[in-house]
């Protein structure tokens, strides 16, 4: 391997939008860097799903098809 070719592998911060924070290793040029999604917090790791609910339409398509499926 040609050493002068080859991209600098160094350990990186990343930082999630839950707070949780670990070390990996990376090719970035950036020391740290930040993700919305991790596995201590994405539904499929934790087995909770979250409902972000914008201007309560999850409430209203509710009570128009609620019935709909309960045939």
């Amino acid at each position: 391997m040609q050493a002068a070719i080859q991209p600098n592998y160094k350990e990186v911060q990343v930082t999630c939008s839950c707070g949780n924070q670990f070390v990996t290793k990376s090719t970035m040029s950036k020391d740290s860097f930040h993700i919305e999604v991790c596995s201590q917090c994405h539904p499929f790791y934790t087995g909770k799903q979250k409902i972000v609910d914008t201007a309560g339409r999850v409430d209203r398509f509710n009570q128009k098809f609620g019935n709909f499926f309960k045939r």
